[in-house]
């Protein structure tokens, strides 16, 4: 097999690096390497619970090398298309603290009363009188935005419902469908590749999801490659209308692909 220069790198982070608080064998060292060869990466979460700096936090007592500047989360990229929209935008947010962090940093003003946004975010502790709450000022007019649309997630043993599964309860109610800022919706990519300086032609996308890692790489024009340590299995791929330019059981295997000289 004849292998190339590696291009940079955008990773996803559950499912791929990590399953619920457990390095996911193998993608420690190719972390490793890719700082070691100079090979750019961003690592991108739907996970808007945690803001970049506890991501990386979490990331280095698992033995990885990363700083917050390779952490890219759904609620950066959802707070930077709020202040785009509407600068000191009124926002009820429901999520944990990395998705307020994130709107209070784009200088969103957080309210409980007559918000120009609803904004919804991961949690492993949604209280439902929030969600009513929120769903009721839908009702009376407020924007509904979501971090991501996953409606699960994997931890250690299955999966939690997501900020997807809320944000259904609420559309269930009020009849109105909220806008995704996480993957697959090309806007957090694009803020990603931004990052790095490069363009989508020179990165690589790599997830554990058909449905918006796969998809959202694709849409964007990057090269996609598939893990089989997450949400998607082998089977799962002949149910969509797209394919990943490759498939690997796990992240390390990509080492077999690329000179990283």
């Amino acid at each position: 097999m004849t292998r190339r220069p590696a291009p940079h790198h955008l990773l996803d982070m559950d499912g791929v690096l990590v399953r619920g608080e457990q390095p996911i064998a193998g993608s420690v060292e190719y972390l490793a390497m890719l700082r070691d060869k100079s090979v750019p990466f961003m690592i991108l979460t739907n996970n808007s619970r945690f803001a970049p700096n506890v991501h990386s936090d979490r990331l280095v007592a698992l033995g990885y090398a990363v700083a917050p500047e390779n952490i890219y989360t759904s609620a950066l990229a959802t707070a930077r298309f709020v202040r785009a929209q509407k600068a000191g935008a009124r926002c009820f947010a429901v999520g944990d603290h990395g998705l307020r962090t994130a709107l209070e940093e784009a200088d969103c003003i957080l309210v409980d009363e007559a918000p120009d946004y609803v904004v919804i975010g991961e949690s492993l502790d949604f209280h439902y009188a929030d969600l009513a709450k929120a769903a009721a000022l839908v009702d009376q007019g407020a924007r509904f935005l979501g971090t991501n649309p996953d409606v699960n997630g994997p931890v250690e043993v299955g999966r939690h419902p997501a900020c997807g599964a809320a944000c259904a309860l609420i559309a269930a109610s009020t009849g109105k469908q909220p806008y995704f800022l996480g993957k697959p919706n090309p806007l957090m990519m694009r803020g990603a590749l931004d990052e790095l300086g490069v363009h989508a032609k020179a990165a690589l996308m790599v997830g554990d999801r058909m449905d918006t890692d796969v998809l959202a790489g694709l849409e964007l024009g990057l090269e996609t490659t598939l893990v089989l340590t997450g949400s998607s299995s082998a089977s799962d791929v002949e149910r969509f209308p797209f394919r990943p330019d490759r498939i690997v059981s796990r992240l390390s295997d990509l080492a077999f692909h690329f000179n990283f000289g």
